[in-house]
């Protein structure tokens, strides 16, 4: 019986952190990262903060746009390796701030499904934490497995489906997104000064407003034409006036 109480208790410490791992990564991890002298995300503010800001400002007085902006979108087209930052200010209508490359995106073009296969996701994503203290300089961590990503696991019974997916700098990838270490760093100031919860992500095989999804020789899930059809709706947001 002690026995069982125990395993319970772990199990229900294992739900919770799972449940509430977002707030964990948000507000326990940068107290965790002071005590043990890492570095945290007001240091990396304070920086790489005045050599972003020196960038960044000249593309949004071009897009008059006020920097930190209200919201953000961040585009990252497989196809073309290429990560698009779109704002807006009071009003919401987005203007393209700028593109950066992807100096490495691993896997292919279709949706991730499983944990190992190196695969880059598709889909409509967020920013679930920063990480000052990354392998690859600095990253941003995205919601994958997300709500939809589960649900169709769900309906095929597939389990580890995988995780850890960032937008991070240096130039190797393996189901990420490497930006290079200049480009992370604007993304990461970016995103902390605008706020990640006014953040979000697309992650798209191609870029759907100039092309059509080439044809591919693997097989894709039957629902990957719904997932596109969302893609599709969102990046039609996001137009050049």
């Amino acid at each position: 019986m002690k026995r069982l109480r125990i395993i319970l208790f772990l199990l229900s410490i294992a739900i919770l952190a799972f449940v509430f791992r977002a707030r964990f990564q948000r507000y326990v991890v940068p107290g965790v990262q002071i005590v043990r002298g890492r570095k945290t995300v007001q240091k990396c503010l304070e920086e790489y903060g005045p050599a972003v800001r020196e960038r960044l400002l000249p593309y949004f007085e071009a897009a008059k746009i006020p920097y930190p902006p209200k919201k953000a979108v961040f585009v990252g087209l497989k196809y073309e390796k290429k990560l698009e930052v779109w704002a807006c200010g009071g009003e919401n209508r987005f203007n393209l701030i700028r593109a950066y490359p992807i100096f490495a995106a691993s896997g292919r073009l279709g949706p991730k499904l499983k944990e190992g296969e190196r695969q880059v996701p598709e889909g409509l994503y967020r920013i679930e934490s920063l990480n000052p203290n990354s392998m690859f300089h600095l990253s941003l961590r995205l919601n994958y497995p997300n709500e939809f990503d589960r649900r169709q696991a769900s309906r095929e019974s597939r389990t580890n489906l995988g995780g850890d997916i960032m937008i991070h700098g240096s130039n190797a990838s393996i189901g990420c997104l490497a930006m290079g270490d200049e480009a992370a760093e604007d993304l990461f100031i970016l995103a902390a000064e605008t706020g990640i919860d006014n953040i979000s992500v697309i992650l798209s095989p191609v870029d759907f407003r100039k092309r059509v999804c080439p044809e591919v020789t693997h097989p894709l899930p039957e629902w990957t034409d719904v997932l596109y059809e969302q893609i599709k709706q969102e990046l039609s947001k996001l137009t050049i006036q």
